[in-house]
């Protein structure tokens, strides 16, 4: 085959790669703007329900469930320092230490760099998970690192421990039985010293964190975009 037959053949391809990208763009838009659009909530239901479908806002590496509270009463728990009003998309950001969300379905969500990392020092996490327990009863406490599969994830009860598990390249704390929602997802926790763990399981296990979120309480990049528009947390 001569060069002049090569050059219309390769541009044909080329062509033909760049229609079908372009099919496969149009056909994610479209499905998009049906699931935004066309699946209103049934008749009745609270406009505030949430959206499993798909996830509109920025969902954090870290972020804290705390149940019937009220905001306010976890500024003051974490520290009355002078705080602002933010929207909702931008305390998902990180742009303070801590962002404080109004109560969503019984739920405060916390998120921020303040939060402690366990992959860094992980009884620093519990001392602090433990210490706000004590003052705001049930905490839940959620990480998922997406580069390095780092991931944890806590249940805290009036300042007991009833569940947790964290993974660091290793596990670092496993205490407590584990909950039904675990096991349904497929979670693997190793023991302490066990080196079977693999990168494939430690990635897994990442991706499932914001499901058992959604089990246990909330996931925060689920909850319906346009109740979120109209308010604002505590940013401190």
């Amino acid at each position: 085959m001569s060069s002049a037959d090569t050059i219309p053949l390769m541009l044909l391809a080329l062509f033909g790669l760049a229609l079908g990208m372009g099919i496969i763009f149009l056909s994610l838009m479209y499905e998009l703007y049906r699931r935004v659009y066309y699946l209103k909530p049934a008749a009745g239901r609270n406009q505030n329900s949430f959206l499993f479908f798909p996830p509109f806002l920025q969902r954090p590496t870290s972020w804290l469930a705390i149940r019937s509270v009220n905001s306010k009463t976890v500024q003051a728990a974490l520290g009355p320092n002078r705080s602002t009003l933010d929207s909702w998309s931008e305390g998902m950001a990180g742009r303070h230490e801590f962002f404080i969300s109004p109560q969503t379905h019984g739920w405060v969500i916390v998120t921020g760099p303040g939060l402690p990392n366990p992959s860094d020092n992980v009884d620093a996490c519990f001392h602090f998970l433990i210490g706000l327990s004590r003052r705001l009863g049930h905490v839940q406490f959620f990480h998922a690192n997406g580069i390095l599969h780092h991931h944890a994830w806590a249940r805290i009860d009036e300042g007991c421990v009833t569940r947790a598990y964290a993974w660091a390249g290793e596990t670092v704390w496993n205490q407590g039985a584990k909950t039904l929602p675990e096991i349904e997802l497929g979670l693997k926790c190793f023991a302490y010293g066990e080196n079977s763990a693999t990168i494939e399981n430690a990635e897994a296990n990442a991706k499932k964190v914001p499901l058992l979120a959604a089990r246990w309480s909330l996931d925060p990049a689920a909850i319906n975009s346009r109740f979120v528009k109209h308010v604002t947390g505590i940013g401190r």
